[in-house]
C-alpha cells in the first residue's frame, strides 16, 4: 500500500517530463517545416477553387451574352454557336479538387477555357459591326462584367501558379525533401498552367469604349 503510495508521484512525475519533451519536440520540429509541405498543399487546393469560381462565372455570363447579342446579329450563327459550344464543352467536364492530380485532365480542362476564350474573343470582334449593340445597355452591363471576370480570372491562375510552385519546391528542396520521403511521400508534384498562345497570361481585351 505504501510503496504504491509512494510509486505514484513518481509516475504522475515520468509523464510529466515525457509530456515537456514531446512538447519542445513537436516545437522543434514545427520549427524545421514538418508541416510545411501540407499547408501548402491546402493553399493550392483554395487557390485552385478560386480558379474554378472564376471560369463558372463567366460561363454563367455566357448565356445572356449570346442572347443579346443574337437579338442584333442573329445572322452570325457560326461565331454564336462557337461560344455556345465551347461553353458546353467546359460545362460537360467533370471537375473537382482531384483534377490538379491529373495532368491529362488539367490540361484537357486548360484547353477547353482556351477554347472558350478563343470564342469568347471571336464574339467581341464581330460586336465592333454592329454600333447598336454596343451601345446597348444590358449588352454594356454584360461586357463590364465579363471583363471584370476575365481580369479575376488572370489573377486567379496567377495565385494558382505560385501556389504550386511554392508546394513543388518544398518538396524539392532541403527540408521540405526530408519530411516529403518520410511524411509525405504520397503527395505528388504538381502541374500548373501552361500558356497555349502568345499572351495567354493577360485578360481577353474586351473593353469598347
Amino acid at each position: 500500500m505504501n510503496s504504491a503510495l509512494t510509486g505514484k508521484p513518481k509516475f504522475t512525475q515520468r509523464r510529466l517530463w515525457q509530456s515537456l519533451l514531446l512538447s519542445v519536440l513537436m516545437l522543434g520540429l514545427s520549427g524545421c517545416g514538418i508541416n510545411n509541405i501540407p499547408t501548402y498543399d491546402e493553399n493550392v487546393k483554395a487557390t485552385w477553387a478560386q480558379v474554378q469560381n472564376q471560369y463558372q462565372r463567366r460561363a454563367d455570363l455566357i448565356p445572356n451574352l449570346v442572347k443579346t447579342v443574337k437579338a442584333y446579329a442573329a445572322h452570325e450563327r457560326e461565331t454564336l454557336e462557337a461560344v455556345t459550344e465551347a461553353r458546353a464543352k467546359v460545362n460537360s467536364m467533370q471537375v473537382d479538387s482531384g483534377i490538379i492530380n491529373d495532368p491529362a485532365k488539367l490540361q484537357q480542362f486548360e484547353a477547353a477555357q482556351a477554347q472558350l476564350s478563343s470564342a469568347l474573343s471571336r464574339l467581341m470582334v464581330v460586336v465592333e459591326r454592329y454600333p447598336d449593340l454596343k451601345a446597348n445597355q444590358n449588352f454594356l452591363a454584360l461586357q463590364s462584367q465579363l471583363e471584370g471576370t476575365e481580369n479575376r480570372i488572370s489573377v486567379a491562375r496567377r495565385d494558382y501558379i505560385a501556389a504550386v510552385e511554392r508546394y513543388n519546391r518544398e518538396i524539392r528542396t532541403f527540408p521540405g525533401r526530408i519530411w516529403h520521403s518520410i511524411l509525405y511521400s504520397d503527395m505528388p508534384l504538381r502541374d500548373t498552367f501552361e500558356a497555349t498562345s502568345e499572351d495567354a497570361e493577360k485578360a481577353p481585351e474586351v473593353d469598347f469604349q
